[in-house]
């Protein structure tokens, strides 16, 4: 595999005062439907997409059939990494429930959600967080959904089931390159590893996707779904579900270790990045960037200006420092 350091170049400074505090150096690719457009740093560095690709991961759950029926709002919940807030914990059990599966079947693992509310409501009740919390429990429903229609075994997360056997033929295919291998994930699925530029070059196929075949309609029900539910692929107070509010038409999608990925139909564009030190910080604000470059976002937008353009102030209110763009990059 590339060594995913080689050609990273500076995309992210933090300055306090007068003094460059921080840098965050990676690797930022836009593509058409041709290919390469720009980029910034190395397209080939190898990595591991993490929750970025969960569109992807879910294009055999729609070009089965299996998924032909679902509403907007749990496509968007199988393309989500949410809060595990109370609109997603009763949106998957629901899920679950309509295909006579419970939490016992997930196979994401229990994680304490990320929803300040719902974080409560477990401490003052002494309620358990469960697998439904998980961040990844929409994408392992329709995993489940999936199986169903597979007649697969019940450990679907298993690099050599049905499941995940679709999954890499699907991610391999869209992103036009084989995968040189796997990690697993946190939610315990295979994560498939692709290049900078072939994750851009993915998500430009879903931009310009028109329905003209199952592939393209999986495509477009997928990044239309997320559109019309941001408050699912996320939660209050992320980016994903901010930005996503902010824009028209544009999908966004964040993965762990600071990928950024972005869908972009008007512009028949993708967007894919990385950030080295995994830093989210440089992440949001090097996605913030390239959208407002783009003319999908409005940089004096709140929501932009939260990742990049607010002032970084001190606990009682006094400038302190700066998010800025590194020389050379947008």
């Amino acid at each position: 595999m590339t060594d995913v350091a080689a050609g990273a170049v500076p995309l992210v400074d933090v300055w306090r005062g007068e003094l460059l505090e921080s840098r965050h150096l990676g690797h930022a690719v836009i593509c058409d439907a041709k290919g390469v457009v720009e980029a910034w740093g190395n397209p080939d560095a190898v990595i591991y997409p993490r929750s970025s690709c969960k569109m992807l991961q879910a294009l055999p759950l729609l070009e089965s059939g299996a998924g032909a029926a679902l509403p907007p709002k749990r496509l968007a919940l199988a393309c989500a990494s949410h809060n595990g807030a109370a609109i997603h914990v009763e949106a998957v059990r629901a899920w679950l429930a309509d295909m006579g599966l419970g939490e016992e079947d997930l196979r994401c693992g229990t994680q304490v959600p990320d929803d300040p509310e719902e974080h409560k409501r477990l401490l003052c009740t002494g309620d358990a967080a469960c697998q439904v919390h998980n961040n990844c429990s929409g994408k392992h429903s329709g995993f489940l959904m999936l199986n169903k229609h597979l007649g697969g075994g019940p450990e679907y997360t298993e690099p050599d089931h049905p499941v995940q056997k679709a999954v890499k033929a699907a991610f391999e295919d869209v992103t036009g390159e084989s995968s040189p291998g796997y990690g697993i994930d946190g939610c315990s699925a295979p994560n498939f590893a692709t290049s900078v530029g072939g994750l851009a070059r993915a998500m430009a196929r879903f931009a310009t996707a028109n329905g003209s075949d199952a592939r393209s309609r999986a495509m477009v029900t997928l990044r239309e779904g997320m559109v019309a539910h941001p408050e699912m692929v996320a939660g209050e107070g992320r980016a994903c579900t901010e930005l996503m509010r902010a824009m028209d038409g544009v999908a966004i999608k964040t993965g762990a270790e600071a990928v950024f990925v972005a869908i972009l139909p008007k512009q028949g564009l993708g967007v894919a990045l990385k950030v080295l030190d995994g830093g989210t910080r440089a992440s949001e604000a090097a996605i913030t960037a390239l959208l407002s470059r783009l003319g999908a976002l409005d940089p004096a937008h709140p929501m932009a200006m939260k990742r990049l353009g607010d002032p970084m102030r001190s606990r009682r209110g006094l400038l302190a420092g700066a998010v800025k763009l590194a020389p050379g990059f947008c």
